[in-house]
Order: structure tokens, then C-alpha cells, then sequence
């Protein structure tokens, strides 16, 4: 815990140096970008959960995800959960993580990317965050060549793949990409247990976390705003109506920390993606999601019209809880998720199933 909290530190800070929003929001350009990057890459965050065998700082998942709730809190611009994931994805088949921002693939259910006997990889993935920008991609591939449906992990240079225009609701870059017997720089049989659920399990446990940071920031905003905004000769957070709101805020923020957390400590220290992974992150993200909506619609009431305009920074941060809602899956994709499961346990199983957790 000690070292988690640490870690934390070093990224809050670094993140207020390089990322701060009210600095982002008031650039003029993306020249800050590049130092910014720099910066996380320097101190290890980027690679986070890369060993350091292979290129990178080494850290715990629990470190992982501290330094994805700091990046939430500053509503940071810069691909960092996605580098962090495609690290961790790589490291899985020991292949070792390039400098540059990286993201990874497929991020949707129901996605594909196949390999033939060659090597080469094809099909299409859309709304792959940050792929524009990115130098490397890391992608979980299907062998056709196998009839056991044996699985690779594959780093692939973004040129070798075609990128499309396009942005999330945040602003970010949020790109179709397609490959048409692109040949990656490394290929490795994916282990067992690393498949397209595990994957999709760790981006939305990482979207969670990176939602419940948010929350804790824009509650701050909100608290700070309503005590200094006087109203009828009188701070604006005296009033019942904005102290009901504030409170609701509150336990919005709580319940998605406590959700995002409990998601994040379960694969901590689970051995494998078992039904105790499945349970905790299908229901943070879900949960947290569900905080994240009714959380900006909170804090939009308390700044009034303000918090709409380019100027505030509020935008920078309940634009991208709006978008990392939908990032590998949305809450009604991972609800049938968890049903399903709830559904296969049967009656009897439900309550011993919640109880162990």
C-alpha cells in the first residue's frame, strides 16, 4: 500500500507539472504534448506494467491503476491508459514495449483481428482510442492457421496500418483502423488465460478507474465553485437545493471509487480472469459509468451555464467521462455480461457468489 500511494504521488505531480487542465485549456496549440509525454515516459509511467526485463518501470497492477485514477483526476489528454494496457498486453507474451505512445486492439466486442499462416495480420477495428499518434499498435490476433483457435500477440508498427480520422466526444483522438496483410515486427503465441474477455476486462477496470478520478475532480470543482460563487449576498453552497446536489456529487464519486477500487485490487490479486474478475469489473463498470453520467449532470447544475463554455475546464472532464463510458464496453454490454453469469449460477448460486466478495 505504501508504494502504491507513492506511485500515486509521483503521478499526481508529475501529471499537475505537464497536464495540469486549466493549463491544457488554455493552450493554443498541442505543443505541450510532446513535453508533457516525455515527462510520463521519463518516470517510468508510461510502461508501468511492463517488466523491467523488458523496457519497463516494473510496477504492480495496483500501482497501474493508481497512476490511471491520477490521469482521470487531470482529465489527461495523452494516451496513457492506452500505452499502459498495450505494455501490459505485450509483456504477456514477452515481447518488449517500444518508446512512443502505443494503443491496442480490438477494444469492442465482437471485434476481430485474424492472422494467417505468413504471419500477416488482416480485418478492421473501429473507435481504437488514440490510434492516431500512436507508433506502435499491440494487438490480439486469431490464428487462422490453427483449428484449436489458438490466439497471438502482435506488435505492429502503425504505418503498416491504415488509420482513419476521427475524435471522441472528449476531443481525443478515436480512430476506424483497418490492416490488410500487415506484417508485424513481433509475433508470440498469446498464454493461456490472456483472450479477448481478459482484455476487455482490464480496459474497462482501467476506464473505471480513470472515470472514478475524474469524479473525485470534479467534485473538488464543484465544492470549491459553489463555496466562492455568491448568489443573494450569500455563497451559493448555503443554499439547500445546492447542498442536496453537492451531497448526491458526493456519493456518486464514493460509490465509483469504491467500485473502481474493489475492480482493481480483484485482478490485483487474482491468478488468472476467473467469475471473481468478471463479477467486479462488469459491475464497476456499470457502476462507475452509471456515476458518471448523473455526476455531470450534477456538476453542470451547480456551475450553471459557465461550466458549458470552452473557457471553464469542466468540459475537459464530463466530455470524457461521457466517452470512457463507452470505451471496451458501455454499461448495457457489460449488464448482460454480468446477467449471463448471474443467469448460470442459478438461483442458489447468486447469494453465496455475492457473498464471497
Amino acid at each position: 500500500m505504501e508504494a502504491e500511494n507513492l506511485v500515486a504521488e509521483t503521478a499526481r505531480r508529475i501529471l499537475a507539472d505537464v497536464a495540469d487542465p486549466q493549463s491544457a485549456n488554455r493552450a493554443k496549440d498541442d505543443a505541450w504534448k510532446a513535453p508533457a509525454w516525455a515527462a510520463l515516459e521519463g518516470a517510468g509511467l508510461a510502461l508501468a506494467w511492463v517488466p523491467e526485463a523488458l523496457g519497463g518501470a516494473g510496477a504492480e497492477l495496483a500501482d497501474g491503476f493508481a497512476v490511471l485514477r491520477e490521469a482521470g483526476r487531470s482529465a489527461s489528454a495523452l494516451p496513457l491508459a492506452e500505452t499502459v494496457l498495450a505494455g501490459w498486453l505485450l509483456s504477456k507474451a514477452g515481447i518488449a514495449s517500444p518508446r512512443g505512445a502505443l494503443t491496442c486492439g480490438p477494444a469492442r466486442d465482437g471485434e476481430r483481428v485474424t492472422m494467417s499462416g505468413d504471419g500477416t495480420v488482416s480485418g478492421s477495428l473501429r473507435a481504437i482510442p488514440f490510434a492516431k499518434g500512436a507508433t506502435h499498435l499491440a494487438l490480439l490476433a486469431e490464428r487462422q492457421e490453427r483449428q484449436d483457435g489458438g490466439l497471438a500477440i502482435a506488435l505492429l508498427d502503425a504505418s503498416q496500418a491504415h488509420i482513419g480520422d476521427g475524435t471522441s466526444i472528449g476531443g481525443d483522438p478515436q480512430n476506424w483502423v483497418s490492416f490488410k496483410a500487415a506484417r508485424p515486427a513481433v509475433v508470440k503465441d498469446a498464454p493461456a488465460g490472456i483472450d479477448g474477455q481478459a482484455l476487455m476486462l482490464m480496459g474497462a477496470t482501467a476506464r473505471a478507474m480513470q472515470m472514478a478520478g475524474a469524479l473525485e475532480a470534479v467534485l473538488e470543482l464543484a465544492v470549491h465553485y459553489a463555496n466562492e460563487r455568491v448568489a443573494f449576498e450569500r455563497p451559493i453552497a448555503k443554499f439547500q437545493a445546492v447542498q442536496h446536489n453537492l451531497a448526491r456529487l458526493a456519493g456518486e464519486t464514493a460509490a465509483a471509487v469504491a467500485a473502481a477500487g474493489s475492480a482493481a485490487d480483484t485482478i490485483a490479486h487474482a491468478a488468472t480472469f476467473d467469475e471473481a474478475v468478471l463479477l467486479e469489473a462488469a459491475a464497476a463498470k456499470i457502476r462507475v459509468g452509471e456515476a458518471a453520467g448523473e455526476g455531470a449532470a450534477i456538476a453542470h447544475q451547480v456551475f450553471g451555464a459557465i461550466g458549458f463554455t470552452q473557457e471553464h475546464t469542466l468540459h475537459r472532464f464530463t466530455r470524457r467521462l461521457w466517452a470512457w463510458r463507452d470505451d471496451f464496453g458501455n454499461e448495457s454490454a457489460w449488464a448482460v455480461k454480468l446477467g449471463n453469469l448471474v443467469a448460470a449460477k442459478g438461483a442458489d448460486g447468486l447469494w453465496p457468489m455475492l457473498a464471497a466478495r
